[in-house]
This record gives C-alpha cells, sequence and structure tokens, in this order.
C-alpha cells in the first residue's frame, strides 16, 4: 500500500514539474468515478461502519430468544473452631443447566427492535452522504485537472509567443525601429510570463495529487467533461427534490424516529415482565464421589412475574433524558432542512453565475483573438507599440484563464447543487456502475441466531406496550413557508 501511494504521487508531481507528458491510457469521468466508488478509503470505512451497525438488529433481536447457561461450583471448606465433631474438612460440588425465556416485557424489547431499525436506516442515508461527497470530490478533482491543465497550455502558449515577441522587438531595435524601452517592456513581460508558467505547473501538480488521493490512481488523459444528468429547470424544483431526497434530512429523520421508539422503551421500564424459568442439574457432598452427582438430580420450571414498585428515581430520569434526546433529534430535523436549503440555494446561485460567466467569457475570447490579431498587424505597420501588443497578449490569456475557469467552476456547482438534491450517487451518475448493496449484509445478518418463535414473542411483547409519540408534532411539518418563500424571491433565475 505504501509502495502504490509513493508511485502514485510520484506519476503525480514528476509528469508535471519535468514537463513529461502524462500516462498514455485515457480516462472518463465514469471510469474515475467507478474506480473512487470501489476504492476511495473514506467511501469504504463508511460501508465498514455501516456492517458494525447493523449487528445491533441481532443485538436488539437477542431478547426475543432464550438463554441457556451451565454453571458448576465446587467448594471445600475446613473448620478451625475445635469444636466439630469427626472430619473437620468437607467439601461439595454441583452442577445444573437453566433455561430462561422472556415473554413479555412491557414494550422494551420490541422498542428496542425499532430503535434499532431506525438507527440502521439512518446510517444508510449516512453512507450515501459520503457516498455523494466522495463522488463530489472525484468530480471537483477531474475538472481541476483539465482546467489546470488547459492554464498551463495557455501559459505555455503565451511564452512561445512572448519569445518570440522579443526576438523581433530585439531585430526591430537593431535596425533602428523601437527603442531600448520596447525590448525592455518585452523582456518585463517574458520573465513574468515564466514565473505564470511555473505557477500554472506547480498547480496541476497539486491537483493531479488530490485526484490519485481521491480517485486511486494519477490522472491520464482525461476526456472532456461529460454532462450532469438531473440538472433541475429551477430553483422551486431543486428544493422540492432536495427536502425530499437529502440523505442529511432523511438520516435526521430516521435518528428522530429512533429516538422517539427510546423514549417509549424507557416508558416500557414501568411495565411488568414476564418469563419462563427451567434448571435441571445435581448435587454431591462429596467430591470424592463425583458420580453421585447423577443420583442426586432436580429439574425446577416455574414463571416469574416481576413488577418494579420503586426504583429511586432511576426509571423516571431514564424516560426524562430519553425526551430530552429526542428534543435534540426533533431540532436536527430542522436544522439539517435549513442547511439543505442554504446548500441548494448556494448550489443554485454559484451554477447560474457561472454559466453568465462562461458565456460572457467565451465572447471575451472571441473580440480577445481579433483584437489581438489586429494589434499585432498595426504595430508591424508602425501604428502600435509594442506595449500595446503587449498589453492585448496579457488580455487575451486573462480572457483564456478566466473561460477555463468558469467552465470549471459551472461544472463544480452543478454537481454540488446535485449532491444538496441528493442526486449524486453512483448510479445517478452511472447506470452501469456496480452498486454497494448496504441491505444486502442487513438481511444477511438481521435473523442471525433466529428461532421459529421470534415473531410470536415479539408480537406478544408489543401488546399493550407504551405507544411511540412524536418528540414534537412541528418536527414533520414541512419547512417554514416564509423562510422558502423569502430564499425562492431572492434565488437567481436562469
Amino acid at each position: 500500500m505504501l509502495k502504490r501511494t509513493r508511485a502514485l504521487a510520484s506519476v503525480a508531481v514528476i509528469a508535471v514539474i519535468t514537463g513529461m507528458g502524462a500516462p498514455a491510457w485515457a480516462e472518463t469521468l465514469k471510469d474515475a468515478l467507478a474506480l473512487a466508488y470501489q476504492t476511495n478509503p473514506s467511501l469504504l470505512a463508511q460501508r465498514a461502519n455501516q456492517r458494525a451497525l447493523d449487528e445491533s438488529i441481532v443485538q436488539a433481536r437477542a431478547g426475543l430468544r432464550p438463554q441457556l447457561d451451565v454453571s458448576v461450583t465446587a467448594n471445600y471448606a475446613r473448620d478451625y473452631s475445635g469444636t466439630a465433631l469427626g472430619n473437620p474438612d468437607s467439601d461439595s460440588a454441583s452442577a445444573s443447566i437453566g433455561l430462561s425465556q422472556t415473554l413479555w416485557s412491557g414494550g422494551r424489547i420490541g422498542h428496542g427492535i425499532s430503535a434499532a431499525e431506525a438507527n440502521i436506516l439512518a446510517g444508510r442515508e449516512n453512507l450515501r452522504d459520503i457516498e455523494q461527497t466522495v463522488l463530489a470530490s472525484v468530480i471537483q478533482a477531474y475538472a481541476d485537472v483539465i482546467r489546470d491543465g488547459e492554464i498551463l497550455a495557455i501559459r505555455q502558449s503565451n511564452l512561445g509567443v512572448l519569445q518570440r515577441q522579443l526576438e523581433e522587438a530585439s531585430a526591430r531595435f537593431e535596425v533602428g525601429e523601437i527603442t531600448r524601452t520596447d525590448v525592455a517592456q518585452s523582456e518585463s513581460r517574458l520573465a513574468q510570463s515564466e514565473a505564470d508558467l511555473a505557477n500554472a505547473r506547480a498547480q496541476l501538480s497539486v491537483s493531479r495529487a488530490v485526484y490519485a488521493a481521491v480517485v486511486g490512481q494519477a490522472p491520464g488523459d482525461l476526456a472532456p467533461m461529460p454532462v450532469l444528468p438531473g440538472i433541475p429547470a429551477d430553483f422551486d424544483a431543486a428544493l422540492d427534490v432536495a427536502l425530499t431526497d437529502n440523505p442529511s434530512i432523511r438520516s435526521a429523520a430516521y435518528t428522530l424516529a429512533a429516538a422517539e421508539s427510546n423514549v417509549a422503551a424507557a416508558k416500557a421500564e414501568y411495565m411488568p415482565s414476564a418469563r419462563l424459568t427451567a434448571s435441571y442439574g445435581g448435587t454431591t457432598s462429596d467430591l470424592g464421589a463425583i458420580d453421585d452427582l447423577a443420583d442426586n438430580t432436580r429439574f425446577q420450571a416455574g414463571a416469574t412475574v416481576s413488577v418494579p414498585l420503586f426504583t429511586g428515581g432511576l426509571n423516571s430520569s431514564r424516560v426524562a433524558q430519553a425526551r430530552e434526546r429526542a428534543n435534540v433529534a426533533q431540532i436536527n430535523v430542522e436544522g439539517e432542512r435549513r442547511n439543505t436549503l442554504q446548500a441548494v440555494s448556494s448550489a443554485y446561485a454559484q451554477s447560474i453565475s457561472s454559466r453568465a460567466t462562461l458565456q460572457a467569457g467565451e465572447e471575451a475570447v472571441r473580440a480577445a483573438t481579433v483584437a489581438a490579431e489586429g494589434v499585432r498587424q498595426e504595430a508591424q505597420v508602425g501604428l502600435r507599440t509594442t506595449l500595446d501588443v503587449l498589453n492585448q497578449e496579457l488580455e487575451l490569456r486573462n480572457a483564456q484563464i478566466t473561460l477555463a475557469s468558469a467552465r470549471r467552476n459551472e461544472y463544480v456547482a452543478q454537481a454540488s447543487l446535485l449532491a444538496a438534491m441528493g442526486r449524486l450517487e453512483g448510479t445517478d451518475l452511472d447506470s452501469a456502475l456496480t452498486v454497494y448493496d448496504p441491505a444486502a449484509n442487513y438481511n444477511r445478518v438481521r435473523n442471525r441466531g433466529g428461532l421459529p418463535w421470534d415473531g410470536i414473542v415479539e408480537t406478544i411483547d408489543r401488546l399493550a406496550a407504551p405507544p411511540v409519540m412524536p418528540a414534537n408534532d412541528a418536527a414533520d411539518a414541512p419547512i417554514d413557508t416564509q423562510l422558502k418563500s423569502d430564499v425562492v424571491m431572492t434565488a437567481p433565475r436562469d
């Protein structure tokens, strides 16, 4: 792994600094997304966390099943009182097997299962969020490498133009057509261009390193950025989708459901519980006659009903604690709605702004190209100075760089908008992608250790159990209408 990491860094940096060409392999955005989807450490770690979370349903459902234990004891005693008659030493042994089956816990087991299931669903939404974050990082890294590659090419082209301009200025100075000042101006611009080129190479090296870290391999010959699917037509459509599909909102809602189930489980502590018990075992008063265990056996079975009468405030404190945690979960739902509103608004505004900049940039490059050619021709016949030519070349390169940056900014803003909407998952970007299904592991482990009567015991346990009550009815209300209206009114329109 360390060797691979060093290799990635070497390819990312050396190819730029030494002026080597990019690796020979061609690469599309789908290739990069697929590789990151399969190998990105953040995504793989979150999947492992989700599999660990799936085990909570096994632990919660274990309460439906009997508990079986074996107990073996051996005792030795010696009497030093001096009053014992006969042998002052004594020993004994016992062995037993016990069985206990909960029939009804007042709903503690059932609500615990519900809370575990809700937490697992919240974990899946967190996995969706991490997946979208990783894929958005891939898209940004991909766009950054393309942008910085274009800027490097622009800087290299500009350096060549300025070298030719300096040669031409020197030749004209030799024949007396221009002054030494004109030559100095060309030399100054050439030196600045060399510095700009060095900076462009460094920036491309940084972007390639980021790409390698996110994707898992150094970028090759990247294909142009494809159109992202699912870009909304207007702000209202984007916000409506986000309030339904954003993983952070959905995760907060599932966390709230788990917290409400925990409140009901805490209330169930006041309820009676019933269980069946059975034991079988034997005893002997002489370790030297261990076979007597088989001759002194006993079987016992019974039913136990336990009713809590006084717990010193423990149960009431647990209920109060669970309620406050449910209040926190309810508040977080509204907080995530507002965060999503902000994210959608920001990404939508950036997308519109970048699109306008891109359109203006295309026109600026076209006009600056015509102007640069005209100024060069006018300078050859003495109608323009060397400084005019240099300034127009600088304006053209700046327009080209602005255009490359605007193209990247619009693409990244669109990806951010899709992520805020909850529409930047692997299948959204590539329908042919082999996706990771978190439900597969859950279905595999859910009934581990299960017995035929699990469903019957769960049904009985939920009878007469404290109901699950909403932490706050306002938690299920849609986002504040006035707040949404204010944002919609100020959001830019296409």
